[in-house]
């Protein structure tokens, strides 16, 4: 996706702001697709943003990251907004009698998930009571809308079986299950599917409820003229739907244990490197397939947005694998992927030009830049990286291109405030010189020179336009605990941010 090739005369400039749904404001823990979502579109069409970047939107596992979720297509329903449930009439007022208090600006993951996933299992509970919804005024419309999103969701069997088999074995992975539902015949599938088909049931429900949900947002952002930018992680969770349903697919031993798994070589956010623990591709398997998993996953994440990032581009180029059982990454080898036949094919399957963005952040070699231009992506500069380095550097916006995405930080950076006050003197004392600025109102310093930068698209994480210090940062690399939980209060959408917003974008061409 060459973003310059998007106007002949003058590409549109995009100016947007990075948030995760979980962040929104709301009564119930944990922000939803619900008010706090819509109130957030109308801040970003007053403010004069075009764009919204989310992180990926699937249903989290162990450690609440949106990078290791069940599912490569399922959608979190941590974020289905209660508030539409009542609207519907399968929420009552007495189902929140024991609803603990919240703090507006943390998610408490522990108390968040029992409470939402009670109120999901009685909404399905009145769902399916014939004297209930048989009362509902939009009852029909709703059936014949779950109906043909049951019809259409390809994926949707094969992940609400695995997830009513991990509530059968008490939240246990799969490669720990027994045989024949560890690696189901025909017959023991569907014997599984008859035993738990009211967990089945439920966990297709929520699906269906994400589904129109979102739908509804997208529209109504795209009807405001906000593209949605979203964001796939090249790799997927051991223990989730797509490892369990395609294990030839991956590179795993008899007993479905990884031979190799996934992650970094020691680099700017931790010397002994990141050890993620997926499991690796088995890429001549998925060859043979024409890739059929892979471009199936990645036309149905496009139909939930406009744009594409793709989390770890480099893996499409070379991926570093380590032997299973390491403690960290450090003992790994590169080793080949299959690079631009996959993306020549998935080019001509799509039928357009790819709107993907390419994360090519950290050790990046001739290779993965060849790959990236070849395909016309859009690779990614990060400001706070310009100084970090004392040197010239690509990521200093003099050396931008039109053709790129530039960003204050990202989710894996501290908060621009936080970044300053703990950088050393030296990328201090070169940002000060570079912008000819004492830096009291750093945070702006770098959103007016984000958004003045020659990129088509800027994007800036709400973290840094709230102008927030380090206890708001969204995630820490590396670290298991105490990620992903920042929100924000509705009051901090002031008029005065929108306006001063609205003439920093316009100033700028976005």
């Amino acid at each position: 996706m060459d973003l310059t090739a998007e106007a002949e005369v003058r590409p549109k400039r995009y100016a947007g702001i990075l948030l995760h749904p979980t962040s929104f404001p709301g009564p119930y823990g944990i922000g939803d697709l619900g008010k706090g979502a819509y109130n957030f579109i109308d801040f970003l069409k007053a403010s004069g943003m075009t764009a919204w970047q989310v992180l990926p939107l699937g249903h989290t596992g162990f450690g609440d990251s949106p990078y290791q979720p069940f599912s490569a297509f399922a959608g979190q329903p941590l974020i289905v907004s209660i508030d539409h449930l009542r609207e519907l009439g399968l929420l009552r007022d007495e189902d929140f009698n024991d609803m603990p208090q919240w703090n507006p600006e943390d998610i408490s993951y522990g108390d968040v998930i029992p409470f939402k996933m009670g109120l999901l299992h009685k909404a399905y509970e009145r769902y399916l009571d014939p004297d209930i919804v048989d009362g509902l005024s939009n009852n029909h419309k709703l059936m014949e809308q779950f109906k043909e999103f049951m019809e259409t969701a390809d994926w949707l069997e094969d992940y609400a079986l695995f997830m009513a088999g991990k509530d059968y074995h008490q939240g246990a992975p799969w490669y720990m299950w027994e045989d024949d539902l560890k690696n189901p015949t025909k017959k023991a599938r569907k014997e599984w599917i008859e035993k738990l088909a009211d967990s089945i049931g439920f966990y297709e429900f929520v699906q269906f409820l994400f589904h129109i949900e979102w739908t509804k947002l997208k529209k109504y952002a795209n009807d405001k003229g906000i593209s949605i930018i979203g964001d796939i992680p090249i790799f997927v969770a051991w223990d989730s739907s797509d490892v369990w349903s395609n294990q030839n697919l991956f590179m795993l031993d008899s007993k479905g244990y990884p031979t190799e798994v996934a992650g970094v070589p020691p680099d700017y956010f931790s010397a002994t490197g990141q050890l993620w623990g997926n499991p690796l591709y088995n890429w001549p398997e998925h060859t043979k397939t024409g890739y059929e998993w892979w471009f199936s996953r990645i036309r149905h994440q496009l139909s939930l947005t406009d744009f594409l990032r793709i989390d770890h581009f480099r893996g499409f180029d070379k991926y570093w694998s380590v032997p299973a059982g390491e403690k960290t990454a450090i003992n790994g080898e590169w080793k080949e992927a299959p690079g631009e036949n996959f993306f020549t094919n998935l080019e001509a399957t799509l039928g357009y030009h790819m709107p993907i963005i390419a994360e090519d952040l950290g050790e990046i070699d001739h290779s993965v830049i060849e790959l990236r231009d070849k395909f016309g992506f859009p690779g990614m500069k990060i400001l706070q990286f310009a100084f970090e380095n004392p040197n010239e550097n690509n990521f200093l916006p003099h050396n931008h291109i039109r053709n790129c995405v530039c960003y204050t930080g990202t989710h894996d950076n501290d908060t621009t405030l936080g970044w300053y006050r703990n950088a050393y003197e030296a990328s201090r004392d070169k940002l000060r010189r570079y912008y000819s600025t004492d830096a009291s109102d750093v945070c702006w310093v770098f959103i007016r020179a984000c958004f003045g930068s020659v990129a088509n698209m800027a994007i800036v994480p709400m973290q840094d336009i709230l102008e927030l210090d380090s206890w708001a940062r969204f995630n820490k690399p590396g670290v298991g605990e105490g990620n992903w939980s920042w929100r924000y209060k509705e009051e901090v959408l002031t008029e005065h941010l929108k306006k001063r917003l609205f003439e920093t974008t316009k100033m700028f061409g976005r």
